[in-house]
């Protein structure tokens, strides 16, 4: 693509990497048959080569967001389904998250959306915060109907439906300290303790501190780690996603600095995304431009890691039918396609793929929250795909994921990491039937 940035505006940095993206799209249009708005609305300005466009006269100009580029740009989800299917490798996600920042800066939002996003922004980051609104939640789901009726509302309608009724309490795994490994030690890692996770499901993270003592990796959970930034990131409020990445960037070296780190553990697909961007994203500090990339270059899901190691035989081969869905910041995000299938089968499951796997599930952060329409007709396509695989059983890696889906399929979704520990002499996944597991009994 043609561009024409003046040399003034190829000084700033930030729009010299946008121009280098921009030059690098060839207008063929394969990302369109990918893109989840694209197939699901139908406008060339919901798909990345029409959103590409926008942002490059956008910036080209250096003129200040508008109604129409903002509309467009805030139905991405950020799948980055169109990133895997570019044939000339447009980083869709680093052009993209330029433009969010932009927006951020110079168009103003009505009332109740800019009081929406700073809610969202004050609150799930923050896990004691979360957790006190979502008990707070029981207050508003009698309006439901009501907010659902007012358009600037539906937000908060779709809070409402996606607040579990109940809370596991806070797990006291997830404050810092040092889980050791049993047997000889075959390595120490790091493990993010994130945010909304250790909300909605501390389990996920106690479990994978569990499977992994048991194979002898010493596991340890940093002081003064915190989200890692990504929920703000994704609104364009870079200002607040470096301060989060210099926090966890702290946190880690220091843990780095006290007995090594052969991997920072991440649970959370949607976090390592965003981790292992780091050191893009701090490229221009020079007191964490090191440090970011180190930490980057350590960022490993979990079953990134374990597919590292030689593990051993399952104590049992449960045999069960499981629909793997491939989060979109597993698969397009880290390009993380093989490992998990192959440690479920190896685990003894049987593991069937959904049709059109590479669609998102709308979740996408907050976005099943901003965008409720879309994101409920891009949930029950992906639950249609799951259910018609006859699998007794959904795993995925991403608790936005589990989230979503779970708020429509009939089917128990549950992380990966939960199956596998069971397969390894853990206990039963919560909310799995013992019908369903009979066959491993």
């Amino acid at each position: 693509m043609q561009t024409n940035f003046s040399l003034a505006q190829l000084a700033d940095p930030h729009v010299a990497e946008s121009e280098k993206i921009l030059r690098k799209c060839v207008h063929c249009g394969f990302c369109t048959a990918t893109c989840p708005t694209y197939v699901t609305l139908g406008n060339e300005l919901d798909s990345p080569r029409g959103r590409i466009y926008l942002i490059k006269d956008m910036l080209e100009n250096g003129r200040p967001a508008d109604k129409e580029i903002v509309t467009h740009i805030d139905r991405c989800l950020s799948c980055l389904a169109c990133m895997t299917t570019c044939p000339s490798g447009v980083n869709y996600m680093h052009l993209v998250d330029h433009a969010r920042a932009h927006i951020q800066e110079t168009y103003k939002r009505p009332l109740l959306d800019r009081l929406t996003r700073a809610m969202l922004a004050f609150v799930l980051p923050y896990p004691s915060r979360f957790r006190a609104a979502l008990k707070l939640a029981g207050l508003g789901r009698p309006f439901i109907g009501l907010f659902d009726k007012l358009p600037a509302l539906k937000p908060v309608a779709a809070m409402l439906k996606l607040a579990p009724s109940s809370l596991p309490p806070a797990s006291p795994k997830a404050s810092p300290g040092t889980h050791p490994g049993q047997g000889a030690k075959r390595g120490r890692v790091a493990i993010l303790t994130g945010c909304a996770q250790s909300v909605l499901d501390p389990a996920i993270n106690d479990t994978t501190i569990s499977l992994l003592t048991r194979l002898g990796v010493e596991v340890v959970v940093p002081e003064g780690e915190g989200c890692c930034g990504a929920l703000v990131h994704h609104m364009g409020r870079e200002e607040a996603a470096l301060a989060s990445a210099r926090q966890n960037v702290d946190a880690w070296t220091r843990a780095i600095g006290q007995g090594g780190l052969d991997a920072i553990v991440i649970t959370a697909s949607g976090c390592g995304t965003t981790i292992k961007d780091y050191g893009f994203m701090l490229r221009l500090d020079p007191a964490y431009a090191e440090k970011a990339a180190l930490v980057s270059a350590l960022a490993k899901d979990v079953t990134e890691y374990l597919a590292a190691l030689d593990l051993p035989e399952p104590v049992r081969k449960p045999g069960t039918i499981v629909a793997y869905h491939s989060a979109c910041s597993m698969q397009h995000g880290q390009n993380i396609t093989r490992q998990p299938k192959e440690l479920l089968a190896k685990a003894g499951f049987v593991v069937r793929e959904p049709r059109e796997g590479h669609l998102c599930c709308g979740s996408a952060g907050t976005y099943n929250i901003l965008q409720p329409e879309i994101s409920a007709k891009l949930r029950d396509r992906k639950v249609r795909n799951i259910e018609a695989t006859g699998a007794e059983i959904v795993a995925t890696g991403n608790i936005g994921c589990i989230t979503q889906i779970a708020s429509a399929a009939k089917l128990p979704v549950v992380h990966t990491i939960k199956l596998l520990d069971w397969a390894y002499g853990g206990p039963k996944p919560d909310g799995v039937s013992d019908a369903t597991l009979a066959a491993a009994e």
